[in-house]
């Protein structure tokens, strides 16, 4: 049985990419019978009262034999990371060394997770000082790597000091997981000739998929597409600036032209994009709604009522978009747009509709295809689900991590 020290800016009932994707690992560890202690920070005043949603926690099995006999998954949370300040990374280094050595530190990464104005350098001399003095082995799972040098200098400051950030960690880290090949390319330069090693290890979908077709019928229903024939065109996301723009291009544009369908947004910001698209198109009123976010159960019997998915990426779909993975996981016919960060792997596969990803017009008429094709859909639909349970299935990211071989790959240097 190993161990595991999961270091994470959130933690469930905390909302995030980062916290549902580290529940998933974090459990999925423990199923496979590890035992698992994860360090974050502590909860707020309205997150203290979801604690339901955190992990079972309890002390760790020291045999592999007492879990067997209990059946028990074992995942510690420890609440203990303050605002990552010095003094808490002291307290923490503390507890830590009162776990046997050489202890694994699973890191998840995004610079702007760990405080001080995403600057948090003392973090990251922290995690070196783990790995060079105390001796243990420090994995590095980037979510996001740096800022980009562009508007205000105080991003720009932002974005140097993350760079020095970066090289530090690169000296720290025995291993570096990356969510996406291009994180991978913009960190390789940081190693400044070090032997590192880049593993593309995709995120996967945190959703469980919940089969309730009566359920998902009656949110049909709600959403006034309850007749054969009529479509629910979805979109999940948290509605960044750039991608709501996309949607409001396209999603009117979709609507004026097929009076039979409506569309679907879900997510956090769902609310508030869904009343500027109607506000800007009063004639829409009954056919655009927003569910807001969910729970895991809701959200995912409201994706099996949607026909299909629109999801617009500046940068293009990649492996790092957990709303694709829900749409994948989901067996939902996806339209979605290529960009600079696009795999090889969502062409070659087969498994969504890529068009530009600055294409409005083409998005429209990607998705008027596969609303109007049932069996293009479908299929569609089922070369997502195949590539899902091939590459990003969560059984498959924890065969990964723990024995760095199936569904991992190797970036070249």
């Amino acid at each position: 049985m190993g161990e595991w020290h999961i270091i994470t800016s959130e933690y469930p009932p905390q909302a995030g990419g980062v916290s549902d994707y580290t529940r998933v690992v974090a459990e999925g560890l423990a199923d496979a019978g590890d035992c698992v202690h994860v360090w974050c920070p502590a909860l707020r005043a309205h997150e203290s009262d979801a604690r339901e949603f955190e992990a079972e926690a309890g002390a760790c099995r020291t045999s592999a034999g007492e879990r067997e006999a209990t059946g028990e998954r074992v995942v510690v949370v420890h609440r203990d990371f303050g605002g990552f300040a010095p003094s808490d990374l002291r307290r923490v280094g503390a507890r830590l060394n009162e776990r046997r050595a050489p202890r694994r530190l699973l890191v998840q990464y995004v610079p702007h997770g760990y405080g001080y104005r995403a600057m948090n350098l003392a973090f990251c001399l922290w995690l070196w000082r783990r790995a060079r003095v105390e001796g243990d082995e420090v994995q590095l799972m980037v979510h996001e790597p740096f800022l980009d040098f562009a508007g205000a200098w105080r991003q720009r400051a932002a974005a140097t000091v993350q760079r020095v950030m970066t090289t530090v960690l690169l000296n720290a880290a025995s291993r570096v997981l990356v969510a996406t090949p291009a994180w991978g390319e913009l960190w390789r330069p940081f190693a400044f000739g070090s032997r590192v090693e880049f593993e593309w290890l995709p995120v996967p979908c945190s959703i469980p998929v919940i089969s309730d077709a009566a359920e998902s019928a009656r949110v049909r229903a709600r959403y006034g597409v309850a007749q054969p024939g009529h479509a629910l065109v979805g979109h999940l996301g948290t509605y960044t600036r750039h991608i709501a723009q996309q949607l409001e291009l396209v999603l009117p544009a979709l609507l004026a032209r097929h009076e039979t369908a409506s569309a679907l947004l879900l997510g956090r910001g769902s609310v508030e994009a869904c009343d500027r698209m109607l506000s800007a198109h009063t004639s829409l009123a009954g056919r655009i709604h927003a569910a807001g976010a969910l729970p895991a159960r809701e959200l995912s019997t409201h994706l099996a009522a949607c026909d299909l998915l629109v999801q617009p990426f500046t940068d293009g779909v990649s492996t790092r978009r957990t709303s694709v993975m829900a749409g994948l996981r989901h067996g939902l016919s996806i339209v979605t747009t290529r960009g600079r960060l696009t795999e090889p792997l969502w062409t070659e596969s087969g498994a969504v509709e890529l068009v530009a990803a600055d294409d409005a017009e083409a998005m429209v008429r990607a998705v008027e295809e596969l609303m109007t094709d049932d069996d293009a859909r479908q299929r569609l639909a089922a070369r997502g689900r195949a590539l899902y349970r091939e590459r990003f299935d969560a059984a498959a990211i924890i065969a990964a991590l723990r024995e760095g071989k199936r569904h991992h790959v190797r970036l070249a240097a």
